[in-house]
């Protein structure tokens, strides 16, 4: 740790960054310099204001100039739609990047975006790392730490089993998702976002096949789409008869025709589960077959001890979640030489704030 602490602009205030705001103002290592905000709504509004703490100083603004001026070592980067011109930018003006919407894996980018950020992170003498919880913490932190107590390794499969029933985001579960619309309308090839999803899963089979010796020679993806029988709501809408209810996607990575990794997402929005798809349980379960074998499941929730926690602070310790992987890298981050920096090549990430009152 160094004296000095970290000066760290927080990049838009959503429902993650809203949580990265506060942990940033709670950790006694951060120092917030400078707030990014999209709506007119927010602009010039105290920070604290924006995520239930005491008033800091520090105002919002949408102007992403006055940003690039200010002096910060790092910026926490979550807005839902990323901006690769934008992360060039602010890595161009000298500052890190730590960001959860996307960069999971650099190598893995096509060429001239994976150039364009090399060239900025060179000009600016800074470093960027995409993280979250999935893609993130699940799928790389996780199997490679559980890696640490393997001698040889001959299948790593992720699995991550999820009910979006109570997720309160029709934008995300009916726009960008496609839930509730005719099956034809959320393939790969009909859904920009869907392909884009699929690209940053992608990103960590090709991360642990560099770090763990793979030497892969493809990545493939496979989508399989369920309709709902009959008509019923749920928290972000209504699903109509015949509209998608359920998505299942299966990353694998391959070295001569044989997946040596594996991410497996079972992905359901109400109504039964179908019973040919595998049944892991909720959360997600990382499996390592070696020597030795390996299993862990992991599940965010707002707590195990107390009886009274509500349904929306359980769905909502995901968005906490995948914050503060991203707020605890930024130390990390700052420390690491400039460039793409991928899980692999950062030190571990561990609570900044911790027990402190």
């Amino acid at each position: 740790m160094t004296q000095r602490r970290t000066r760290v602009i927080q990049w838009a205030t959503g429902s993650v960054g809203r949580e990265a705001l506060k942990a940033i103002l709670m950790d006694p290592h951060l120092e917030l310099v400078g707030l990014r905000v999209h709506s007119a709504e927010k602009e010039g509004l105290d920070a604290g204001e924006l995520c239930g703490m005491p008033e800091t100083g520090v105002r919002a603004t949408t102007d992403t100039d006055a940003i690039l001026a200010l002096e910060a070592d790092c910026v926490a980067y979550m807005p839902r739609i990323a901006s690769l011109d934008e992360v060039c930018a602010l890595l161009r003006s000298g500052k890190n990047v730590a960001c959860t919407p996307f960069l999971f894996f650099g190598e893995a980018l096509p060429t001239e975006e994976r150039d364009a950020l090399a060239e900025a992170c060179r000009a600016g003498g800074s470093s960027v790392h995409g993280t979250g919880i999935h893609p993130g913490f699940v799928g790389m932190v996780l199997p490679l730490a559980m890696t640490g107590m393997s001698r040889t390794i001959e299948h790593i499969r992720i699995q991550e089993r999820a009910d979006w029933t109570f997720y309160d985001s029709p934008r995300i579960t009916f726009d960008n998702m496609r839930f509730g619309h005719p099956p034809e309308e959320a393939t790969l090839e009909a859904n920009a976002f869907a392909r884009f999803n699929a690209s940053i899963f992608e990103e960590q089979i090709h991360m642990l096949g560099v770090a763990l010796g793979a030497e892969l020679d493809d990545v493939r993806v496979e989508q399989e789409l369920r309709v709902a029988e009959s008509g019923y709501d749920v928290r972000a809408g209504r699903v109509e008869p015949d509209t998608v209810s359920g998505q299942r996607y299966l990353w694998q990575g391959l070295r001569e025709g044989r997946p040596l990794i594996e991410i497996e997402a079972l992905w359901t929005l109400g109504g039964p589960y179908p019973d040919e798809w595998a049944k892991p349980r909720d959360g997600w379960t990382v499996s390592i077959e070696g020597d030795p074998s390996l299993r862990t499941h992991f599940m965010p929730l707002a707590s195990f001890e107390r009886s009274d926690a509500t349904i929306e602070e359980h769905v909502h310790a995901s968005d906490i979640a995948t914050a503060m992987q991203a707020v605890n890298s930024i130390r990390p981050l700052c420390e690491a030489p400039p460039g793409i920096r991928g899980t692999h090549q950062l030190a571990p990430a561990f609570a900044g704030i911790g027990f402190r009152r």
